[in-house]
C-alpha cells in the first residue's frame, strides 16, 4: 500500500490565494500538570485547558504587489491540500501576530507571518 503525503499548503486572505513556501504548526494541547503535596512527592494528574493553533508561515513577495496588509489579516484560511485524495486540514479564523521582511542573496524578496488560528477543521 503507498503511503500518501501532504502536498500543497494554501493560504486565503480575502478571497484571494497566496503562495506558501514554508509553514510550520505549533498545536498546544492546553493541559497542565497539577502538583500537589502528597506522600509520594511527585504529581498525580492534570487539567484539561485551552487548545491553541500558532501557524508560522514564509510566503514569496510578488514585486510591486502591496493588496495585502499583512500585519492586519484577520479571518484567513490555511488549508493542507493531501497529494492524490485524503483528508484535507484547514485552519480557520487565522489572524496575524507577527510579521517580518526576509530578504537574501541567493532567494527571492519573502514574508515570514505568525498567526494564530481559532479552529482546526479536518475535511
Amino acid at each position: 500500500m503507498a503511503i500518501k503525503y501532504m502536498g500543497a499548503v494554501v493560504l486565503e486572505v480575502n478571497g484571494r490565494e497566496v503562495e506558501v513556501t514554508e509553514f510550520n504548526v505549533n498545536n498546544n494541547t492546553g493541559r497542565k500538570l497539577v502538583k500537589t503535596m502528597n506522600s509520594t512527592g511527585r504529581a498525580k494528574g492534570y487539567c484539561e485547558g485551552i487548545e491553541t493553533f500558532e501557524l508560522s508561515l514564509t510566503v514569496a513577495m510578488p514585486l510591486g504587489d502591496t493588496s495585502i496588509d499583512w500585519e492586519n489579516v484577520v479571518g484567513a484560511k490555511l488549508t493542507q491540500y493531501p497529494v492524490g485524495g485524503g483528508q484535507q486540514i484547514s485552519y480557520t479564523d487565522c489572524f496575524t501576530t507577527e510579521v517580518d521582511d526576509q530578504y537574501s542573496v541567493d532567494n527571492e524578496a519573502r514574508i515570514s507571518v505568525k498567526m494564530n488560528a481559532l479552529n482546526k477543521v479536518v475535511e
